[in-house]
């Protein structure tokens, strides 16, 4: 079983599942309305801050917070 990275380590084009998501339950909260759960797919469209993600067929923009950590596992690219 592949380790967890952090979102910030996926690079355009990777896709990856959702395995925890640290942080501020408000927070928590208002990523899984937006379909980042864990068990969740996501593919990394732009890298940086903010980056851009792909889950469930939606482009999400996401901000780096220091309180608020995706981590993931890397998978094959898209």
């Amino acid at each position: 079983m592949r380790e967890f990275i952090t979102l910030s380590a996926l690079r355009p084009g990777q896709v990856a599942e959702i395995g925890e998501v640290v942080g501020p339950l408000a927070h928590i909260r208002r990523l899984q309305e937006l379909g980042l759960r864990t068990g969740a797919f996501l593919q990394m469209i732009r890298c940086g801050s903010p980056c851009i993600l792909r889950v469930d067929g939606s482009t999400l923009c996401i901000r780096d917070d220091d309180s608020l950590r995706l981590m993931v596992r890397s998978r094959q690219s898209a």
